[in-house]
């Protein structure tokens, strides 16, 4: 079954965990320093926020599956919406080992689609490279501008919008 995935910035983490908490009558199921997930089941919702991001807001939207087969039919659904995709693969970011690819809406929004493999101790920090882009840079690295290029790298093979964290 497919999870919507929401991934927000925030300028105050701790302040940002207590509102959430309240809001959603639970605790972050991951929690670190610099960020925190909550894996909702009513609303079926991975909702995650970061202080990583640049630009405070929403920072992407996504599609979580839960295995091989819809992934394949979520990748299948990228595809067909004509747009350029950036297949990111295997890679580590948001504490998580996952596979993932990048599309941009119309407007510049993005959105993942991803496949959690497993857990990681780091946030991430995956070089790729994307077709049509100029280079990814490292995607979740602690470095600020790296993080503001991965996904930027994504965004800009779709059409060219401002960048923030990646996860």
């Amino acid at each position: 079954m497919k999870r919507l995935h929401v991934n927000l910035s925030v300028a105050d983490l701790d302040q940002s965990i207590a509102f959430y908490n309240a809001l959603f009558a639970s605790e972050p199921t991951v929690l670190k320093d610099d960020y925190a997930k909550w894996m909702l089941d009513d609303p079926r919702v991975n909702f995650a926020i970061t202080s990583r991001g640049d630009k405070k807001g929403v920072d992407h939207l996504g599609i979580q599956v839960e295995s091989d087969d819809e992934l394949a039919e979520v990748y299948g659904r990228l595809k067909q919406a004509g747009r350029p995709i950036f297949e990111e693969g295997d890679t580590v970011c948001c504490y998580a080992q996952s596979e993932k690819s990048w599309i941009a809406d119309p407007e510049g929004v993005s959105w993942e689609t991803f496949l959690t493999k497993g857990e990681s101790t780091t946030f991430g920090g995956d070089v790729r490279e994307a077709d049509g882009a100029d280079k990814a840079a490292a995607c979740c690295s602690p470095a600020e501008e790296a993080a503001a290029a991965c996904c930027g790298a994504a965004k800009e093979a779709a059409r060219p919008a401002p960048t923030g964290s990646c996860c």
